[in-house]
């Protein structure tokens, strides 16, 4: 089983060779342990969602719910093909999800660029199938848009970023960005997890570059 841990959890898995998974889901989602809103739909009316992998979604998560204007949080898997998947199976690599952020925020409050901003300051999204020492498809960078105005912003915004990485002497993004598909939640032990762990790993962390918002509200 040693290939489970070697370089194939850089390489996405095809379809036909993912683990099977499933029918029924693993998790019965709660409420939120800081926010005290829910975790699953239905969610306050006039919100929305945004979805964004950016390595361990321990610490992904923690900053997205002390961001103003954010709703309820939750941590889950996405953008594979495994139905259901356990956390052992999304590190195997053989599931092919990255592990997701999902966002519920309000749009008076706090706009999708603004999330983007967040997103992309809190990572290196330069890194490829890994985010710092964590290695694996698990961890790529990825943003998942809920609509097309979401589409438009999230390539914007891409771009933007990219021309100050690359003045600062980054290399090309990697982030993947696709339509939002299949969310599954994460175990219950993973959601709020540094908040019920105080001192719980948290690999985030990002370039150091500002990520000029001002340029990202996909307007253009």
């Amino acid at each position: 089983m040693g290939w489970l841990f070697g370089k194939d959890k850089t390489t996405m898995v095809s379809p036909e060779n993912a683990l099977p998974g499933r029918p029924t889901p693993i998790t019965a989602p709660g409420r939120h342990a800081v926010l005290d809103a829910p975790l699953a739909p239905p969610y306050p009316e006039g919100s929305e969602i945004a979805d964004f992998g950016l390595g361990c979604f321990w610490g992904a998560e923690r900053i997205f719910w002390q961001t103003p204007g954010v709703i309820s949080t939750s941590v889950g898997y996405a953008g594979g093909y495994t139905q259901n998947p356990t956390y052992e199976e999304v590190c195997t690599g053989q599931t092919g999800h990255t592990e997701l952020v999902r966002v519920v925020f309000d749009p008076t409050k706090v706009s999708y660029e603004e999330l983007l901003r967040v997103f992309w300051e809190a990572h290196n999204p330069t890194q490829g199938m890994r985010q710092g020492n964590d290695v694996g498809t698990q961890y790529r960078s990825a943003i998942y848009f809920n609509s097309p105005q979401q589409e438009k912003s999230a390539l914007t915004s891409r771009d933007a970023y990219q021309k100050v990485l690359t003045e600062s002497g980054y290399g090309p993004i990697t982030t993947e960005i696709a339509p939002a598909g299949e969310y599954y939640f994460a175990e219950d032990y993973h959601q709020q997890y540094l908040h019920h762990n105080k001192n719980g790993y948290c690999g985030i962390g990002g370039t150091g570059v500002s990520c000029p918002v001002g340029l990202t509200s996909g307007e253009a």
